[in-house]
């Protein structure tokens, strides 16, 4: 049985690859590691969103920020070193990949990691609407 999905209105063209998307990211949830999101509105009309997430113990070798077809991927590797032995491990020293859809014309700003935070902006400029008028051609 397939399942019905809000893209397979007859009214949303070219949506197929954007519902894609929104499916591997809801796949990818996962709780770790945490993060906030905070938008900051301008006065001019455009936003920033700040994402930060709680990447303790990496360090900037160890992360990885790629934006793919307006999908913001975040990864970090970390490995462990063999001569550290541990009494007790509360800082998680596993592989993550956090997964962001972004809007189109969203502009990541740049990235900056302080006090075991990764900081990402994200900035989404504001756009004019516009309408257009079509022309109508006879087929004689």
């Amino acid at each position: 049985m397939s399942r019905m999905s809000f893209f397979s209105s007859p009214f949303l063209l070219g949506f197929d690859e954007f519902e894609q998307r929104l499916d591997r990211l809801a796949k990818a949830a996962d709780g770790y590691p945490p993060y906030n999101i905070e938008r900051v509105a301008a006065e001019d009309g455009s936003e920033t969103f700040l994402i930060s997430i709680a990447v303790a113990g990496f360090g900037e070798d160890e992360l990885e920020i790629t934006l793919e077809d307006n999908q913001l991927l975040i990864r970090g590797r970390q490995s462990d070193d063999p001569k550290r032995e541990f009494l007790h491990r509360g800082i998680a020293a596993r592989q993550f990949q956090r997964s962001f859809l972004l809007a189109e014309a969203m502009l990541v700003e740049g990235a900056e990691l302080r006090d075991g935070l990764l900081n990402v902006m994200i900035r989404r400029p504001n756009i004019e609407k516009v309408a257009k008028r079509i022309k109508i051609k006879s087929a004689n």
